[in-house]
């Protein structure tokens, strides 16, 4: 939850920043710092956060990274960096390049907004051409923000990663074709299900038909399953408010207003009466104690009674509306308190 508000924090500060931003430079230390700083690396440590971190290439030398992150004296996450304004899609190759002269297993491609992790799963220390995380910061999902949480500081673990990576990846690929055929199937995916349903001939007229029918067919299943699912919570919601309202129900009925009771709310009701109409007085019993209240709203208490002992209290309310338990040898001695019940109800009066 923590990581989450920072996050959100830092989009907040993005978004009111990011046209006064016009420089790589300045995208780096204002959007791309703070976010290496909030997975808990100290940026102002050159040990723990490498800045132009060297990656030579081959017979080129003096190739540098924006940022390195190092742990254990070792490379783990090198990152480059984009003008916030700049499409990422042009420069991921330059990222490839460096992490293939690194012992990294991650590199990251930003423009401090949109953010894309790499991994090598396909090839040993060759980055894979499309990232297995990949979000942008104004934009975030809690089951995005765990996978953030990972490359934690505290959480860090390279195996751990790996093993996740290649699941993300290809469930974020999966669902993108998803996405695609159910907005425009294509015809191996309509002849998948036409197979299945038409005995006859597959011709192009019936491909055309059958086209239209799984567009129509995957959508209202969506459609079904979103209203099931809606549905579903709303009875849950139902049924817990209907055993709410039956809890109600029972506790008043473990509720026995006493005749002393009464006979304390008439003496309140007699000092009160001076300074606000009787009619604005009012009680309401519960378990614990018998509550008077000022135009019977439980956010304005006048004082309780606490009679279910043996001993009895007057409970008077200051104006933070903090309870101090009187000792009652006697109801009469109620009349000792006038000033403080008094005072109680101006303080109501004074800020309606």
């Amino acid at each position: 939850m923590e990581l989450q508000n920072r996050l959100k924090a830092l989009s907040e500060k993005i978004h009111k920043l990011k046209d006064r931003i016009n420089t790589e430079e300045s995208t780096k230390h204002a959007f791309v710092l703070p976010f290496i700083s909030l997975l808990g690396y100290d940026t102002f440590n050159p040990l723990e956060v490498v800045p132009e971190f060297t990656a030579d290439i081959g017979l080129k030398k003096g190739e540098k990274v924006d940022y390195a992150i190092f742990q254990n004296d070792q490379p783990i996450i090198i990152i480059e960096c984009k003008n916030w304004r700049e499409a990422l899609n042009a420069h991921n190759s330059q990222l490839f390049r460096y992490f293939h002269t690194t012992k990294t297993r991650f590199a990251l491609l930003t423009n401090g907004i949109e953010y894309r992790f790499y991994t090598d799963l396909e090839e040993p220390n060759k980055m894979d051409e499309k990232p297995f995380l990949e979000f942008q910061i104004d934009k975030l999902k809690e089951t995005t923000v765990q996978e953030i949480a990972k490359f934690h500081k505290s959480n860090f673990d390279i195996d751990q990663i790996v093993d996740n990576a290649s699941s993300l990846k290809y469930t974020r690929e999966i669902k993108k074709l998803v996405n695609e055929e159910l907005q425009q199937p294509t015809v191996q995916f309509v002849k998948l299900f036409a197979s299945k349903v038409y005995s006859g001939r597959l011709t192009e007229k019936v491909m055309d038909e059958f086209k239209d029918l799984v567009f129509k067919a995957l959508n209202q299943t969506i459609s079904e399953r979103v209203n099931d699912r809606l549905n579903a919570a709303l009875d849950k919601e139902a049924e817990k408010q209907q055993e709410e309202e039956l809890e109600v129900v029972d506790d008043k009925r473990k509720i026995t207003t006493t005749e002393e009771e009464l006979e304390g709310f008439r003496i309140i009701v007699a000092i009160l009466r001076r300074i606000v109409p009787v009619h604005r007085i009012a009680h309401r019993d519960t378990q614990s104690y018998f509550g008077i209240l000022l135009d019977d709203n439980n956010r304005k208490p006048l004082c309780r009674l606490h009679f279910n002992g043996n001993t009895k209290y007057l409970g008077l309310i200051d104006e933070k509306k903090n309870e101090a338990k009187k000792r009652l040898q006697a109801l009469e001695d109620i009349y000792q308190y006038e000033k403080e019940l008094l005072e109680t109800v101006n303080h109501y009066q004074t800020h309606d």
